[in-house]
């Protein structure tokens, strides 16, 4: 079976949810795992900080190196990726899995949050991707995995009023889009994978709605598609928008009961910008 043993890992993010989760998957493994993030000190309305998360990986059978830095500060990511390669002679694989979500409508959002979307959002994909191509260049099967949605022009995923998320999230995914036609010839993939549901997260529990935990998966299933996405060819796999559950289809499984958090298949809640299998 494919493995991350050994292979070292930079996250932008990664102290709660869908980023730690992927990250104690890779150290199952025995990855070395770089996390850059900001929560040092426990935050009252969120979940976990950069040093459980660091034990947690360890416990998995992992490296952990934690990194309090801001993805949006040029110095602060530029400090990062040197101690990163430093620590573990190298980097192998990035993960752009921070993101800052609002959902406020054009006409009510304010310029200051829609700045932070787009600079942890977009900026912040591009300059941890840009600041490790130079080590990437010397892996033997480089990735760059981007938590970003497939991108669609249909009119009907702006109406529900979220257009500065929306540029947000979508400038992450032209991330993957250029990156993968810039670095096939180095035999570096950029792919993005998105949840065909929502995920049961801090996000989802403070921002979209407490009521839709119910009827999400676990970030678990984020962690094993990842793992299957970053563990192929990177010469053979870059480009791709995946979907979690699609990826997991494609690897055998076909029970998913077991990333539910409740309810029933029929049930589950689908993510922004993903449409019905039956659509």
């Amino acid at each position: 079976m494919p493995t991350l043993h050994g292979r070292t890992i930079i996250i932008s993010g990664g102290s709660r949810g869908i980023g730690e989760a992927i990250a104690v998957r890779a150290a199952r493994d025995g990855a070395n795992i770089a996390l850059l993030a900001k929560t040092a000190e426990p935050h009252p309305k969120l979940p976990g900080t950069l040093y459980t998360a660091a034990k947690a990986i360890e416990d998995a059978g992992g490296q952990a190196l934690p990194i309090v830095g801001d993805v949006r500060d040029d110095t602060s990511v530029e400090a990062a990726i040197a101690r990163t390669a430093e620590q573990f002679g190298g980097i192998d694989i990035v993960l752009n899995n921070a993101s800052a979500i609002d959902l406020t409508p054009t006409e009510s959002v304010s310029m200051k949050r829609y700045d932070l979307m787009q600079d942890i959002n977009a900026r912040g994909s591009f300059l941890l991707s840009k600041l490790a191509i130079p080590y990437l260049k010397l892996a033997e099967n480089a990735h760059i995995l981007t938590l970003s949605p497939p991108i669609s022009l249909d009119e009907k995923w702006f109406q529900a009023g979220h257009l500065a998320y929306s540029i947000a999230k979508y400038s992450m995914s032209l991330v993957t889009v250029g990156l993968a036609a810039e670095l096939r010839q180095y035999g570096i993939a950029a792919n993005s994978l998105w949840p065909r549901t929502t995920i049961d997260t801090a996000a989802i529990r403070n921002v979209v709605g407490a009521e839709l935990a119910a009827k999400s998966r676990t970030p678990e299933i984020m962690a094993d598609a990842a793992h299957a996405i970053l563990t192929k060819p990177s010469t053979e796999a870059t480009g791709n928008f995946y979907l979690d559950d699609e990826v997991l289809a494609a690897e055998g499984v076909t029970d998913f009961s077991k990333y539910r958090v409740g309810g029933r298949e029929e049930d589950l809640q689908l993510d922004f910008w993903v449409e019905s299998r039956t659509s």
